[in-house]
């Protein structure tokens, strides 16, 4: 008998962020060594978190199109993702913000570009192998890297029917073979009111879906494999449009890996 994972992923927090130009390393140095544990991982009910970066490389296989997500399609190098654990959202909503307004104000919050920031609902998983890696274990298992997709449902489309057409057709589609293991889907939540002045407030969340996909293989290989013609998939099933998606590859820690080539 497998046994069920006791704790659940409920919710997330999502931080996308930038380096001042030519301050890649203190940026990372400074994320890495303080603030991952000291604004987050400290924190009640964040059980998991993990770091990642989005390379020029990278970067240059996205989407040009204006994004309503981030400022520029440039912008957005460095993703922080954390797990919470189901039930408890609003008490690691509070202190996690009361502990980053604390933060700045002792004037531990290192120089950077806020792209994108928020909390998400966790909406739906999916897993390829029916005995798969539990989406609780997704941040700490070694995948090389992931997808970050974020789709915007047209008027009217719900986020089941989007999770409908991911999992019943477009994933699975990809077949047994594919190097994406496993999908957390999220919907966000609005900011609360004393949330740093800094975070980009957005519109039209009530019509979004972040999906986070897990990969087996270099993400970047699996976009070009898999997603180049992802958008207009999306497009033609009627149900959104793709407002952003990148691959990122995981950080190494204790080492300045990726600095370089942000």
């Amino acid at each position: 008998m497998t046994p069920t994972p006791s704790v659940s992923t409920g919710s997330l927090l999502v931080s996308l962020l930038d380096p001042k130009p030519g301050d890649a390393r203190g940026f990372h140095r400074w994320y890495e060594r303080d603030h991952f544990y000291a604004g987050c991982m400290l924190g009640p009910r964040f059980f998991a978190g993990r770091r990642y970066v989005a390379t020029r490389d990278h970067r240059a296989l996205r989407h040009r199109d204006p994004s309503p997500i981030v400022p520029d399609m440039r912008a957005g190098s460095c993703l922080a993702l954390y797990w919470i654990e189901a039930g408890h959202h609003d008490e690691a909503e509070s202190w996690a913000v009361e502990r980053v307004n604390a933060l700045n104000a002792a004037d531990r919050m290192h120089p950077r570009e806020q792209a994108h920031g928020g909390f998400y609902d966790r909406d739906w998983s999916w897993e390829r192998d029916a005995d798969g890696v539990p989406i609780e274990f997704a941040l700490d298992h070694p995948y090389p890297g992931l997808l970050f997709l974020c789709i915007d449902r047209n008027e009217g489309v719900t986020s089941t029917q989007l999770a409908e057409w991911y999992t019943e057709t477009f994933l699975t589609a990809l077949g047994k073979d594919s190097p994406v293991a496993c999908c957390l889907a999220a919907t966000p939540r609005p900011l609360p009111e004393d949330a740093p002045a800094y975070v980009p407030r957005v519109a039209g969340l009530e019509q979004r879906s972040l999906l986070v996909l897990f990969c087996e293989a270099d993400p970047a290989e699996v976009w070009q494999r898999d997603f180049l013609g992802h958008r207009e998939a999306v497009d033609a099933s009627g149900l959104g449009t793709v407002s952003f998606a990148s691959p990122f590859v995981p950080t190494i820690p204790g080492t300045d890996a990726y600095c370089a080539d942000l």
